[in-house]
Protein backbone atom coordinates (compact mmCIF):
# COMPACT_ATOMS: atom_id res chain seq x y z
CA UNK A 1 0.00 0.00 0.00
CA UNK A 2 1.59 3.14 -1.15
CA UNK A 3 0.48 5.76 0.81
CA UNK A 4 1.64 8.99 2.47
CA UNK A 5 -0.39 8.68 5.65
CA UNK A 6 -3.21 6.78 6.56
CA UNK A 7 -6.01 8.70 8.53
CA UNK A 8 -8.68 7.35 11.50
CA UNK A 9 -12.32 7.53 11.00
CA UNK A 10 -12.57 10.09 13.75
CA UNK A 11 -9.62 12.59 12.06
CA UNK A 12 -11.69 12.44 8.62
CA UNK A 13 -14.78 12.96 10.64
CA UNK A 14 -12.83 15.92 12.59
CA UNK A 15 -11.46 17.25 9.28
CA UNK A 16 -14.78 17.32 7.48
CA UNK A 17 -16.47 18.69 10.73
CA UNK A 18 -13.72 21.73 10.41
CA UNK A 19 -14.46 22.29 6.57
CA UNK A 20 -18.82 22.85 6.68
CA UNK A 21 -18.12 24.90 10.16
CA UNK A 22 -16.15 26.87 8.34
CA UNK A 23 -19.06 27.43 5.86
CA UNK A 24 -20.36 30.86 6.40
CA UNK A 25 -23.35 30.11 4.06
CA UNK A 26 -24.22 27.31 6.77
CA UNK A 27 -23.92 29.27 9.89
CA UNK A 28 -27.56 30.68 10.09
CA UNK A 29 -29.76 28.91 7.96
CA UNK A 30 -33.68 28.63 7.33
CA UNK A 31 -34.70 25.26 6.31
CA UNK A 32 -38.79 24.43 5.10
CA UNK A 33 -39.78 20.78 5.44
CA UNK A 34 -42.00 17.98 7.39
CA UNK A 35 -41.22 16.69 10.46
CA UNK A 36 -40.82 12.98 10.55
CA UNK A 37 -39.35 10.64 13.46
CA UNK A 38 -40.17 13.05 16.24
CA UNK A 39 -38.64 12.14 19.32
CA UNK A 40 -38.62 13.89 22.64
CA UNK A 41 -35.68 12.54 24.96
CA UNK A 42 -36.15 12.90 28.66
CA UNK A 43 -33.01 15.23 28.66
CA UNK A 44 -35.52 17.84 27.15
CA UNK A 45 -33.80 17.98 23.78
CA UNK A 46 -35.84 16.75 20.41
CA UNK A 47 -34.55 15.10 17.26
CA UNK A 48 -36.49 14.99 14.24
CA UNK A 49 -35.63 14.86 10.62
CA UNK A 50 -37.29 17.56 7.66
CA UNK A 51 -37.99 16.18 4.50
CA UNK A 52 -39.08 17.06 1.50
CA UNK A 53 -40.38 15.25 -2.05
CA UNK A 54 -36.90 13.94 -2.48
CA UNK A 55 -34.73 14.11 0.53
CA UNK A 56 -34.14 14.19 4.41
CA UNK A 57 -32.09 16.29 7.06
CA UNK A 58 -31.74 15.38 10.57
CA UNK A 59 -32.08 17.98 13.39
CA UNK A 60 -31.64 17.83 16.84
CA UNK A 61 -32.88 20.64 19.26
CA UNK A 62 -31.78 21.22 22.28
CA UNK A 63 -33.19 21.75 25.96
CA UNK A 64 -32.65 25.78 26.11
CA UNK A 65 -34.38 26.55 22.50
CA UNK A 66 -37.28 24.10 22.89
CA UNK A 67 -37.98 25.99 26.20
CA UNK A 68 -38.57 28.98 23.43
CA UNK A 69 -41.12 27.36 21.59
CA UNK A 70 -44.72 28.45 21.23
CA UNK A 71 -45.97 25.12 19.98
CA UNK A 72 -45.96 21.36 20.02
CA UNK A 73 -44.11 20.16 17.15
CA UNK A 74 -45.85 16.83 15.47
CA UNK A 75 -44.89 14.38 12.82
CA UNK A 76 -46.27 15.43 9.71
CA UNK A 77 -46.20 19.25 10.48
CA UNK A 78 -44.87 21.48 8.00
CA UNK A 79 -42.10 23.92 9.75
CA UNK A 80 -39.59 27.01 8.73
CA UNK A 81 -36.72 25.92 11.17
CA UNK A 82 -33.50 28.56 11.60
CA UNK A 83 -30.41 27.23 12.86
CA UNK A 84 -26.87 25.76 11.49
CA UNK A 85 -25.60 22.49 9.84
CA UNK A 86 -22.64 20.72 11.62
CA UNK A 87 -21.04 17.14 11.92
CA UNK A 88 -21.97 14.88 15.15
CA UNK A 89 -18.19 13.51 14.82
CA UNK A 90 -19.23 10.18 16.51
CA UNK A 91 -21.58 9.01 13.73
CA UNK A 92 -20.01 10.97 11.26
CA UNK A 93 -23.38 12.47 10.48
CA UNK A 94 -24.26 16.17 9.38
CA UNK A 95 -27.24 17.63 11.02
CA UNK A 96 -29.47 20.82 11.48
CA UNK A 97 -28.93 21.97 15.16
CA UNK A 98 -31.75 24.48 15.44
CA UNK A 99 -32.04 27.45 16.96
CA UNK A 100 -35.76 28.27 16.16
CA UNK A 101 -38.82 27.13 14.82
CA UNK A 102 -42.28 28.11 13.40
CA UNK A 103 -45.09 26.07 11.66
CA UNK A 104 -44.89 26.97 7.98
CA UNK A 105 -48.36 28.49 7.70
CA UNK A 106 -46.45 31.73 9.59
CA UNK A 107 -43.53 31.15 9.04
CA UNK A 108 -43.12 33.06 6.00
CA UNK A 109 -44.35 36.02 7.94
CA UNK A 110 -42.02 35.18 11.31
CA UNK A 111 -38.96 35.36 8.72
CA UNK A 112 -39.78 38.49 7.00
CA UNK A 113 -40.17 40.10 10.68
CA UNK A 114 -36.54 38.56 12.11
CA UNK A 115 -35.29 39.75 8.59
CA UNK A 116 -36.61 43.02 9.61
CA UNK A 117 -35.97 43.16 12.93
CA UNK A 118 -32.06 42.59 12.40
CA UNK A 119 -31.66 45.16 9.57
CA UNK A 120 -33.58 47.81 11.27
CA UNK A 121 -31.15 46.85 14.77
CA UNK A 122 -28.04 46.95 12.79
CA UNK A 123 -29.08 50.31 11.63
CA UNK A 124 -29.65 51.90 15.03
CA UNK A 125 -33.15 52.24 15.36
CA UNK A 126 -33.35 50.48 18.71
CA UNK A 127 -30.48 51.87 20.23
CA UNK A 128 -31.35 53.16 24.01
CA UNK A 129 -29.50 56.82 23.25
CA UNK A 130 -32.28 57.97 20.54
CA UNK A 131 -35.09 57.00 22.35
CA UNK A 132 -36.88 60.57 24.07
CA UNK A 133 -38.08 61.09 27.00
CA UNK A 134 -42.00 60.84 27.63
CA UNK A 135 -42.85 64.26 29.57
CA UNK A 136 -44.22 64.20 32.82
CA UNK A 137 -47.62 65.98 32.73
CA UNK A 138 -48.47 66.42 28.82
CA UNK A 139 -50.64 68.86 27.99
CA UNK A 140 -51.75 67.23 24.95
CA UNK A 141 -52.17 63.90 24.46
CA UNK A 142 -52.09 62.14 20.75
CA UNK A 143 -53.32 58.48 20.15
CA UNK A 144 -53.57 56.35 16.61
CA UNK A 145 -55.66 53.93 16.62
CA UNK A 146 -59.08 53.03 15.71
CA UNK A 147 -61.98 54.76 16.64
CA UNK A 148 -64.61 52.29 16.66
CA UNK A 149 -62.25 49.40 19.09
CA UNK A 150 -62.68 49.11 22.65
CA UNK A 151 -58.95 50.36 22.37
CA UNK A 152 -60.00 53.91 22.87
CA UNK A 153 -62.96 53.89 25.22
CA UNK A 154 -60.32 52.05 27.38
CA UNK A 155 -57.80 55.11 26.82
CA UNK A 156 -60.39 57.33 27.66
CA UNK A 157 -61.74 55.70 31.12
CA UNK A 158 -58.26 55.55 32.63
CA UNK A 159 -57.03 58.88 32.11
CA UNK A 160 -60.36 60.22 33.32
CA UNK A 161 -59.86 58.50 36.45
CA UNK A 162 -56.46 59.49 36.61
CA UNK A 163 -56.86 63.31 35.75
CA UNK A 164 -59.77 64.27 34.63
CA UNK A 165 -58.87 67.38 32.81
CA UNK A 166 -56.76 65.83 30.20
CA UNK A 167 -56.69 67.00 26.98
CA UNK A 168 -56.52 63.87 24.42
CA UNK A 169 -56.67 64.21 20.11
CA UNK A 170 -57.41 60.89 18.50
CA UNK A 171 -56.38 60.64 15.01
CA UNK A 172 -58.18 57.28 13.97
CA UNK A 173 -56.62 54.76 11.52
CA UNK A 174 -57.17 51.30 10.38
CA UNK A 175 -54.76 48.89 12.74
CA UNK A 176 -55.07 45.88 10.49
CA UNK A 177 -55.25 44.79 6.54
CA UNK A 178 -53.65 46.10 3.64
CA UNK A 179 -53.83 50.43 4.35
CA UNK A 180 -53.14 50.18 7.98
CA UNK A 181 -49.56 50.36 7.96
CA UNK A 182 -49.46 53.62 5.14
CA UNK A 183 -52.35 55.24 7.09
CA UNK A 184 -50.42 54.82 10.44
CA UNK A 185 -47.30 55.77 9.58
CA UNK A 186 -49.08 59.08 7.81
CA UNK A 187 -50.94 59.99 10.99
CA UNK A 188 -47.31 60.21 12.78
CA UNK A 189 -45.85 62.43 10.20
CA UNK A 190 -48.93 64.48 10.59
CA UNK A 191 -49.30 64.89 13.84
CA UNK A 192 -45.66 65.61 13.83
CA UNK A 193 -46.34 68.48 11.23
CA UNK A 194 -48.95 70.47 13.07
CA UNK A 195 -47.37 69.85 16.97
CA UNK A 196 -50.23 69.79 18.44
CA UNK A 197 -49.43 66.76 21.18
CA UNK A 198 -46.69 66.28 23.73
CA UNK A 199 -46.71 62.71 23.11
CA UNK A 200 -48.59 60.08 20.71
CA UNK A 201 -49.70 56.41 22.26
CA UNK A 202 -49.72 53.79 18.77
CA UNK A 203 -52.10 51.72 20.26
CA UNK A 204 -53.99 48.22 18.74
CA UNK A 205 -55.59 45.61 20.63
CA UNK A 206 -54.42 41.79 20.49
CA UNK A 207 -54.59 39.86 17.51
CA UNK A 208 -52.93 36.89 15.64
CA UNK A 209 -49.59 37.72 13.60
CA UNK A 210 -51.28 38.49 10.56
CA UNK A 211 -53.22 40.98 12.14
CA UNK A 212 -50.70 42.78 14.37
CA UNK A 213 -48.62 43.23 11.03
CA UNK A 214 -48.98 46.49 9.86
CA UNK A 215 -47.13 47.10 13.49
CA UNK A 216 -43.82 44.83 11.83
CA UNK A 217 -44.25 47.48 8.16
CA UNK A 218 -40.65 49.25 7.69
CA UNK A 219 -42.83 52.39 6.93
CA UNK A 220 -44.23 52.60 10.13
CA UNK A 221 -40.77 51.76 12.01
CA UNK A 222 -39.08 54.58 9.87
CA UNK A 223 -41.75 56.83 11.22
CA UNK A 224 -41.67 56.15 14.94
CA UNK A 225 -37.62 56.68 14.39
CA UNK A 226 -38.02 59.85 12.78
CA UNK A 227 -40.71 61.37 15.07
CA UNK A 228 -40.04 64.77 17.29
CA UNK A 229 -42.81 63.79 19.62
CA UNK A 230 -42.01 60.53 21.97
CA UNK A 231 -44.10 57.52 20.94
CA UNK A 232 -45.50 55.07 23.32
CA UNK A 233 -46.04 51.43 21.47
CA UNK A 234 -49.54 49.54 22.90
CA UNK A 235 -49.86 46.79 20.64
CA UNK A 236 -51.57 44.01 21.54
CA UNK A 237 -50.88 41.81 24.58
CA UNK A 238 -48.39 41.87 26.86
CA UNK A 239 -46.77 39.00 25.57
CA UNK A 240 -47.40 40.16 22.03
CA UNK A 241 -43.90 42.31 20.27
CA UNK A 242 -43.83 44.24 17.51
CA UNK A 243 -41.15 45.88 15.05
CA UNK A 244 -42.77 49.16 16.45
CA UNK A 245 -42.19 48.11 20.59
CA UNK A 246 -38.58 48.11 19.49
CA UNK A 247 -38.24 51.03 17.80
CA UNK A 248 -40.56 52.78 20.01
CA UNK A 249 -39.33 55.78 22.58
CA UNK A 250 -41.31 53.42 25.09
CA UNK A 251 -43.57 49.51 25.09
CA UNK A 252 -46.63 49.68 26.97
CA UNK A 253 -47.83 46.34 27.62
CA UNK A 254 -51.13 46.90 26.34
CA UNK A 255 -53.13 50.48 25.75
CA UNK A 256 -54.24 50.30 29.47
CA UNK A 257 -51.20 50.39 30.77
CA UNK A 258 -49.96 53.14 27.62
CA UNK A 259 -52.70 54.92 29.83
CA UNK A 260 -51.22 54.85 33.03
CA UNK A 261 -47.76 55.45 31.88
CA UNK A 262 -48.47 58.59 29.58
CA UNK A 263 -50.19 60.60 32.51
CA UNK A 264 -49.68 60.33 36.52
CA UNK A 265 -52.81 60.13 38.85
CA UNK A 266 -53.81 63.68 39.79
CA UNK A 267 -54.72 61.80 43.62
CA UNK A 268 -51.44 61.27 44.07
CA UNK A 269 -49.74 64.47 42.64
CA UNK A 270 -52.13 66.84 45.28
CA UNK A 271 -50.66 64.29 47.87
CA UNK A 272 -47.23 64.50 46.89
CA UNK A 273 -47.76 68.91 46.70
CA UNK A 274 -48.84 68.99 50.20
CA UNK A 275 -46.31 66.33 51.56
CA UNK A 276 -43.77 68.41 49.60
CA UNK A 277 -45.36 71.74 51.00
CA UNK A 278 -45.23 70.55 54.87
CA UNK A 279 -41.49 69.56 54.31
CA UNK A 280 -40.62 72.60 52.90
CA UNK A 281 -42.62 74.84 56.02
CA UNK A 282 -40.58 72.65 58.18
CA UNK A 283 -36.99 73.08 56.48
CA UNK A 284 -38.11 77.21 56.73
CA UNK A 285 -39.13 76.67 60.40
CA UNK A 286 -35.74 74.55 61.31
CA UNK A 287 -33.85 77.15 59.25
CA UNK A 288 -34.72 79.99 60.85
CA UNK A 289 -34.57 78.73 64.29
CA UNK A 290 -30.94 77.50 63.33
CA UNK A 291 -30.20 81.33 62.01
CA UNK A 292 -31.41 82.72 64.89
CA UNK A 293 -29.59 80.22 67.39
CA UNK A 294 -26.55 81.23 65.56
CA UNK A 295 -27.03 84.99 65.08
CA UNK A 296 -26.71 84.63 69.16
CA UNK A 297 -23.95 83.29 68.87
CA UNK A 298 -22.27 85.39 66.73
CA UNK A 299 -23.92 88.59 68.95
CA UNK A 300 -22.46 87.48 71.80
CA UNK A 301 -18.73 86.72 70.59
CA UNK A 302 -15.67 88.35 71.12
CA UNK A 303 -15.77 90.31 67.90
CA UNK A 304 -19.10 92.23 68.67
CA UNK A 305 -18.51 92.91 72.20
CA UNK A 306 -14.49 94.19 71.94
CA UNK A 307 -14.76 95.22 68.15
CA UNK A 308 -10.91 96.39 68.25
CA UNK A 309 -9.49 93.96 69.56
CA UNK A 310 -8.84 91.86 66.18
CA UNK A 311 -7.75 95.26 64.79
CA UNK A 312 -5.38 95.75 67.59
CA UNK A 313 -3.70 92.49 67.20
CA UNK A 314 -3.44 92.92 63.52
CA UNK A 315 -1.57 96.15 63.65
CA UNK A 316 0.61 94.63 66.87
CA UNK A 317 1.33 91.65 64.12
CA UNK A 318 1.74 94.33 61.16
CA UNK A 319 4.19 96.10 63.57
CA UNK A 320 6.63 93.20 64.01
CA UNK A 321 6.47 92.24 60.31
CA UNK A 322 7.82 95.63 60.02
CA UNK A 323 10.57 95.35 62.12
CA UNK A 324 11.55 91.85 61.17
CA UNK A 325 11.68 93.77 57.35
CA UNK A 326 13.82 96.63 58.58
CA UNK A 327 16.33 93.94 60.17
CA UNK A 328 16.31 91.84 57.13
CA UNK A 329 16.93 94.34 54.60
CA UNK A 330 19.51 96.29 56.56
CA UNK A 331 21.03 92.91 56.90
CA UNK A 332 20.72 92.23 53.55
CA UNK A 333 22.28 95.99 52.34
CA UNK A 334 25.13 95.18 54.80
CA UNK A 335 25.85 91.48 52.82
CA UNK A 336 25.50 93.64 49.51
CA UNK A 337 28.22 96.67 50.53
CA UNK A 338 30.70 93.74 51.77
CA UNK A 339 30.32 92.34 48.18
CA UNK A 340 30.68 95.15 46.40
CA UNK A 341 33.99 96.22 48.54
CA UNK A 342 35.38 92.56 48.00
CA UNK A 343 34.85 93.32 44.10
CA UNK A 344 36.54 96.95 44.10
CA UNK A 345 39.40 95.48 45.80
CA UNK A 346 39.73 92.89 43.94
CA UNK A 347 39.47 95.57 40.64
CA UNK A 348 42.20 98.00 42.22
CA UNK A 349 44.27 94.83 42.79
CA UNK A 350 44.25 94.06 38.66
CA UNK A 351 44.26 97.18 37.63
CA UNK A 352 47.25 98.56 35.92
CA UNK A 353 47.12 101.72 37.10
CA UNK A 354 47.90 100.50 40.56
CA UNK A 355 50.99 98.33 38.93
CA UNK A 356 51.56 101.97 37.47
CA UNK A 357 52.06 103.91 40.93
CA UNK A 358 54.49 100.95 42.06
CA UNK A 359 57.48 102.27 40.00
CA UNK A 360 56.40 100.39 36.77
CA UNK A 361 55.70 101.98 33.23
CA UNK A 362 54.43 100.81 30.21
CA UNK A 363 56.49 101.21 26.52
CA UNK A 364 55.01 101.46 22.98
CA UNK A 365 56.81 101.86 19.76
CA UNK A 366 55.10 105.52 18.67
CA UNK A 367 54.93 104.81 15.04
CA UNK A 368 53.09 101.74 15.48
CA UNK A 369 51.64 101.97 19.05
CA UNK A 370 53.16 98.14 19.39
CA UNK A 371 54.49 97.15 23.04
CA UNK A 372 57.88 96.71 24.06
CA UNK A 373 58.21 93.53 25.57
CA UNK A 374 62.08 92.84 24.51
CA UNK A 375 64.97 94.86 23.27
CA UNK A 376 64.50 92.84 20.08
CA UNK A 377 61.19 94.87 19.72
CA UNK A 378 63.35 98.03 19.16
CA UNK A 379 66.27 99.32 17.36
CA UNK A 380 68.55 102.22 18.29
CA UNK A 381 66.83 105.40 16.73
CA UNK A 382 62.99 104.05 17.20
CA UNK A 383 60.98 106.67 19.24
CA UNK A 384 59.06 105.32 22.02
CA UNK A 385 55.99 106.66 24.29
CA UNK A 386 56.94 105.57 27.90
CA UNK A 387 53.74 105.39 29.79
CA UNK A 388 54.44 106.10 33.35
CA UNK A 389 51.69 106.70 36.68
CA UNK A 390 51.54 110.64 36.19
CA UNK A 391 52.14 110.97 32.25
CA UNK A 392 53.82 110.25 29.09
CA UNK A 393 57.40 110.04 28.07
CA UNK A 394 58.36 110.79 24.70
CA UNK A 395 62.04 109.31 24.10
CA UNK A 396 64.24 107.72 21.61
CA UNK A 397 66.27 104.41 21.08
CA UNK A 398 69.93 105.35 21.85
CA UNK A 399 71.06 101.55 23.12
CA UNK A 400 69.97 98.71 24.18
CA UNK A 401 71.41 96.03 26.43
CA UNK A 402 70.31 92.37 27.69
CA UNK A 403 70.45 91.59 31.41
CA UNK A 404 69.74 88.75 33.51
CA UNK A 405 68.90 89.02 36.96
CA UNK A 406 70.17 92.77 36.80
CA UNK A 407 73.16 92.00 35.56
CA UNK A 408 74.12 93.35 32.11
CA UNK A 409 75.98 90.29 29.81
CA UNK A 410 76.08 91.94 26.27
CA UNK A 411 76.74 94.80 25.24
CA UNK A 412 74.33 97.03 23.64
CA UNK A 413 73.74 96.89 19.53
CA UNK A 414 73.67 100.21 17.84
Amino acid sequence: MNAQYVFTVSEINRYIKEIIDGDLNLSDIWIKGEISNYKYHYSGHMYFTLKDEKSIIKCVMFRSQVFRLKFQPENGMKVIARGYISVFERDGQYQLYVEEMQPDGIGSLYLAFEQLKNKLEKEGLFDLRYKKKIPFLPRSIGVVTSSTGAVIRDIINILSRRFENFNLKLFPVPVQGVQAASSISKAIKKLNELKCVDVIILARGGGSLEELWPFNEEQVARSIFESEIPIISAVGHETDFTIADFVADLRAPTPSAAAELVIPEKRILKQRIIDLEFRLQNAVIKNINFNRVNLKRLKESIVFRQPYNRINQERMKLDSLLRNMTVILLSQKEQEKAKVKFLIEKLNALSPLNILARGYSIVKLKDTDKLVKSINDVKTGDNIEVTVNDGLIQASVIDSTIAINGEVVKDGRK
